[in-house]
């Protein structure tokens, strides 16, 4: 196969990749001591969907994401180091320290927001779209949901309407098999979600979740046609997560092993490294560089965020409303 990809464009998606995955191992050793206020719902193992749909996106288009959002943020651009402020509610954070780890945005690299209300992000991502087919900018919007929301009647809502009005928004669906703790093929009952998607008059399909370049494939296909005036699609990306649906999750929905056995074959920075090593297309030597690299980055945002200042009490009735 012929690379589909620059190399220099395959070590970014790698040291996006990458920054994920150790950011959220790094809140996972972090969070039981105390500091970092709220829930946190990490993202590792889901990697590859994030940054494979970002990385077919500009600047200006925009995404949506969920409480489950540290890795669409890190994809789409967001700094590692406002990011670990906001998440331990420090004045230097994204969004001043006032969102927290499900409240995530910056509206400088497109990252409308990440939601804590499940099925949330495709109704925001639907109005953007409508915004920018108006606006005739060929610019596109992505709303990203889990398996959970494809069950919320808010998410057909939008699904319907993207069609109806024929707007420039991508429905995508990370289904890690969860949802919090039910299984998808029980609270699903139409089985095949893809179809379901298809059912509102939209293209639909379902990749390979663990899959770097079958998630980009998908998603620039998708990308492309509503560009092009074509319309939304759904993609739905089969995956797993590494950790509870929450820090503090104790898990029992899950077998013993499981998440041991899903390490060894489903991570998807195994995947990709195995693969452009394999192909030629990158050297070990360099992945491994920008391993280190992210590491010392991680740490570096850790002890910042720690010892950063909390926002002054002044601050507290302020973000409250805004003003069009």
């Amino acid at each position: 196969m012929s690379q589909p990809l620059s190399a220099e464009q395959l070590l970014g998606a790698w040291r996006r990749m990458v920054t994920i995955r150790e950011f959220e191992e790094r809140l996972h050793r972090e969070m039981p001591k105390g500091m970092i206020p709220g829930f946190t719902h990490l993202y590792s193992g889901q990697e590859a969907i994030a940054v494979g749909v970002c990385d077919t996106l500009d600047r200006e288009d925009v995404i949506v994401s969920t409480h489950r959002g540290h890795g669409h943020c890190l994809a789409k651009g967001c700094e590692v180091k406002p990011m670990m402020q906001e998440i331990y509610g420090r004045a230097g954070g994204l969004c001043g320290g006032k969102g927290g780890s499900m409240h995530i945005a910056d509206f400088s690299k497109g990252m409308l927001g990440a939601n804590g209300i499940v099925g949330g992000g495709p109704p925001l991502a639907t109005g953007a779209a409508l915004a920018f087919r108006n606006l005739g900018n060929r610019r596109v919007s992505v709303g990203f949901g889990g398996d959970g929301s494809a069950n919320q009647g808010t998410v057909f809502e939008a699904m319907n309407m993207a069609v109806v009005l024929k707007v420039p928004t991508l429905f995508v669906f990370e289904n890690n098999g969860y949802s919090e703790n039910t299984a998808a093929d029980y609270a699903i009952g139409a089985r095949d979600l893809a179809e379901r998607c298809a059912a509102f008059g939209m293209p639909a399909e379902t990749g390979d979740g663990t899959d770097f370049f079958d998630v980009y494939e998908r998603t620039q296909r998708a990308v492309e046609r509503a560009r092009n005036g074509e319309g939304p699609s759904s993609l739905v990306f089969t995956c797993t997560r590494f950790f509870g649906h929450f820090e503090g999750d104790p898990q029992k929905y899950r077998a013993a092993d499981e998440v041991d056995t899903f390490r060894q074959t489903m991570d998807c920075l195994s995947k990709f490294r195995d693969r452009v090593t394999g192909e030629g297309w990158l050297e070990e030597a360099a992945l491994q560089q920008v391993h280190d690299e992210v590491l010392a980055l991680i740490d570096e945002a850790v002890e910042e965020a720690m010892a950063a200042p909390l926002p002054d009490l002044a601050t507290l009735t302020t973000d409250v409303y805004t003003t069009y």
